[in-house]
């Protein structure tokens, strides 16, 4: 599944560069996209890229969001995609892009039971007692989402970082991991985007062309983990936008609902983000920002207790 999933990340690591980019030197192409922060963790260089708004204010807790890039690609690339750092300045919280495994090549979140993911989720961790030591931050509004490979990520680290994550968001998730899987029990609030046509990972479930193992069918997804959450049974659907169906699961546990955003025909992209090659990845929905929609949905629900 790794070797598959770094073609993928390999191919769109081609396809998501904008034009522009192809003539000009490669030193500039890489001041663009190098990280700026980087440690050695179980004997492994990881690196991330760091943004801090102007607005930040050493006096007060602030938020931080962790955004995790899609397989093959890497931090930079994720800022460019989600645009989070435009959010970061107009509602002035830190927003940090962690780089997977891959040295300078295609970089992949190892999000699949064994001794990787759990380097990967120990790099998270790390990662926030690094960014605890030389920033304000609030320790109840830690957030975590990611695209692709990245929202596999998002899914293992509610169940392995709950009482350090408040919340989580996904984006077309590559999610193979069993829920029998995932031993936290804190109810973690999740917010979760994914089209109907997305071509690599299937909103009704199955195989594709980039791994052998099936993922889950979506809304069943969602509603495992409203039951992990606790929600009634029963949930609530809206429509917020001619091609956007909101699902919404209630009267949830510790007051951690779950939220899916169905886009119809919507493709393996990022909502309301930079555009990917459609002839590639399908379409991207411009009714809806994911990143606006997820950063609302975090701001509603910090870290309610700290076991």
């Amino acid at each position: 599944m790794k070797d598959r999933r770094v073609a993928l990340g390999a191919a769109l690591a081609l396809i998501v560069l904008p034009a522009a980019t192809v003539p000009i030197e490669a030193v500039s192409f890489y001041s663009a996209n190098r990280d700026n922060g980087s440690f050695v963790f179980s004997g492994e260089k990881r690196e991330y890229l760091l943004y801090v708004p102007r607005s930040y204010d050493r006096t007060k807790p602030t938020p931080l969001v962790i955004s995790m890039h899609a397989a093959g690609l890497w931090g930079a690339s994720q800022r460019d995609i989600s645009r989070w750092n435009d959010l970061a300045d107009a509602k002035g919280f830190i927003v940090v892009y962690p780089s997977g495994v891959g040295g300078k090549g295609v970089r992949i979140w190892r999000a699949e039971s064994g001794e990787g993911l759990k380097k990967d989720v120990g790099f998270i961790s790390a990662l926030i007692d690094t960014l605890e030591a030389s920033y304000n931050i609030d320790p109840t509004r830690i957030y975590a989402n990611g695209l692709s490979n990245g929202g596999g990520m998002s899914f293992a680290l509610s169940c392995t970082l709950s009482a350090r994550i408040a919340a989580v968001g996904m984006v077309g998730a590559a999610q193979t991991l069993p829920w029998r899987w995932c031993t936290d029990r804190r109810p973690v609030p999740m917010i979760d985007f994914h089209g109907t046509a997305d071509p690599d990972v299937p909103y009704n479930g199955g195989r594709s062309w980039i791994t052998s193992q099936p993922f889950p069918n979506v809304p069943r997804w969602a509603a495992n983990w409203a039951k992990r959450n606790q929600c009634a049974p029963e949930p609530v659907d809206s429509v917020v936008a001619p091609d956007v169906i909101r699902r919404t699961y209630k009267e949830c546990a510790d007051d951690a609902p779950v939220v899916l955003y169905t886009i119809r025909g919507g493709g393996h992209t990022w909502p309301g983000g930079t555009p990917l090659p459609e002839w590639f990845v399908g379409r991207t929905a411009r009714s809806i920002n994911a990143t606006s929609l997820m950063w609302t949905f975090f701001s509603e629900h910090p870290l309610r207790k700290i076991r």
